[in-house]
């Protein structure tokens, strides 16, 4: 019973910090006279050595995307994971509130704490529940648009082992996040910049890597991948992006990977269709893939056919490796693209999209594990949501745990949800249906493939702020991981323009 409560007290801890984040991310801004409300943002990434147990150590790298909610406070999603040492597939995702004040001259200073579930690459031990926590102090040099400088950080599982003081390297830069005022919501506006988060086009991706992915003998050679990718056009024929997959099939599940991409493209055809190559680099591991340290590069190529102006197809080859690992593979995956942006369309007539992210936490009730015990399991969970329609939209979300038995289990989920509102002021009813992968932490997700329904309710708190609260159930397709799910977050809804 104590075991319950003290589950209980981290749960409700980490959605207070949670909402305070969204409250914060609430706070709005007067528009400008073109109708949208323009927030400061930072692309942020550091670099430091842990020192963890029996005199290991672990190089983490970590990336944030952060908004300015009040002067000089910055708020966000952030993740951090292993590139060097011997824990490939080490992962957190969570949230990030950062102070920045500027000292004199040129020098700036920035404190901050970030709260994330995760784990992985046999760090279970290490990790205890999974819940990270990581406060800091920087002193940074401003070169104008960019900042690099050093970072005192305290990384610490207060349910596990580690707990490490270290120096490191931090690197910002600036950026912009343009969203519409809610009382223009019914004007087009005249778009000459990018909005929202500043992404043109998102995939869904679907593949395959086969080759030799084990370092164990008797394993099978090809695992089915299913994740996501973003990216922005530097021109009309570059472009830079994320990506993020993880095992859905093959005995690998919680392997998942994150990775920055580059590359280049040309059309075809009238326009109908585009070739291109990229190269991809960043980290990977778990699920028994052998990644050593966790750096992952790739290089591909690709065809994509056009299936009208918003909607792509899609299919690209290339080679996987870890330098550090015994990965080499090649891959080969389908990816359906939207555009959320025509950057090159010179006419600036938009179209208005609905957004939500959404910060939050899960609990599965009734977690399966490998070695046959069932527990109750709390995750973290981030999601963003793009509306298709006035009732309609695209959801993709990570959840990585911070309570519960072992840590180290991760999940990431795509699919379409259902809002309706109208039966009171500010209260309205929805579903999801989620497909995704997942794994890790002992838990028994079979090859990774699992399916996530979910329904819940909205509580509008104001034009931007809404409480949601959920059930649903988490089902692996293949492993005895079946559990119901309840959830609450903070949302933050939002409006983008798009050429």
């Amino acid at each position: 019973m104590r075991h319950g409560g003290k589950r209980c007290r981290f749960m409700f801890r980490y959605f207070w910090f949670v909402m305070l984040a969204g409250m914060l991310l609430g706070q709005t801004a007067a528009a400008e006279p073109d109708g949208f409300i323009h927030r400061p943002a930072l692309i942020r990434g550091s670099f430091e050595q842990l020192a963890l147990p029996a005199n290991e150590s672990m190089g983490m790298l970590g990336v944030n995307y952060l908004l300015e909610t009040l002067p000089h406070l910055y708020v966000g999603g952030a993740a951090y994971g292993a590139l060097t040492g011997q824990r490939g597939g080490f992962f957190t995702v969570g949230t990030e509130v950062a102070w920045h004040q500027k000292l004199f001259q040129q020098w700036e200073w920035q404190a901050g704490l970030y709260a994330g579930g995760g784990g992985g690459g046999g760090a279970t031990a290490l990790v205890g529940g999974g819940l990270m926590l990581r406060p800091h102090v920087d002193l940074m040099w401003d070169f104008g648009a960019y900042r690099a400088g050093l970072s005192a950080s305290s990384v610490s599982f207060p349910s596990g082992q580690i707990s490490s003081n270290q120096l490191g390297l931090v690197f910002s830069a600036d950026t912009e996040f343009l969203q519409l005022d809610p009382l223009h919501l019914g004007e087009p506006p005249m778009v000459r910049q990018r909005s929202g988060v500043g992404f043109d086009r998102v995939h869904a991706v679907a593949g395959i890597y086969q080759g030799q992915v084990f370092a164990r003998s008797g394993t099978g050679n090809t695992i089915g991948l299913v994740g996501f990718r973003m990216e922005q056009m530097r021109s009309a024929y570059s472009f830079w992006g994320i990506e993020a997959a993880g095992a859905a099939s093959g005995g690998a599940a919680g392997y998942a990977e994150f990775l920055g991409t580059v590359g280049v493209e040309a059309p075809m055809l009238e326009e109908r269709a585009a070739i291109g190559a990229r190269v991809a680099a960043g980290m990977g591991g778990g699920g028994a893939v052998s990644v050593g340290g966790g750096q992952l590069y790739k290089l591909g190529g690709y065809a994509t056919v056009n299936l009208s102006r918003d909607t792509h197809l899609s299919l690209e080859g290339g080679y996987a490796a870890a330098p550090d690992g015994q990965l080499r593979a090649r891959y080969a995956v389908t990816n359906l693209t939207m555009d959320l942006d025509h950057p090159d369309d010179p006419s600036g007539d938009a179209q208005i999209n609905r957004y939500e992210g959404l910060l939050g936490a899960n609990r599965y009730a009734a977690t399966a594990h490998k070695d046959g015990s069932v527990s109750v399991m709390d995750v973290v969970a981030l999601k963003v949501n793009r509306y298709i329609g006035d009732t309609i939209y695209l959801s993709g979300q990570a959840h990585s745990a911070f309570q519960g038995k072992e840590g180290g289990y991760s999940a990431g989920l795509f699919g379409v949800g259902m809002r309706f509102s109208g039966w009171f002021d500010r209260v309205a009813l929805g579903a999801e249906m989620l497909l995704g992968a997942a794994g890790g932490g002992g838990v028994e997700s079979s090859g990774g493939a699992i399916v996530a329904p979910n329904a819940y309710l909205d509580w509008q708190l104001d034009d931007w702020f809404t409480l949601r609260l959920g059930s649903g159930r988490i089902k692996s397709l293949g492993g005895a991981l079946d559990s119901q799910s309840v959830n609450v977050a903070i949302k933050f809804s939002y409006a983008a323009a798009s050429r």
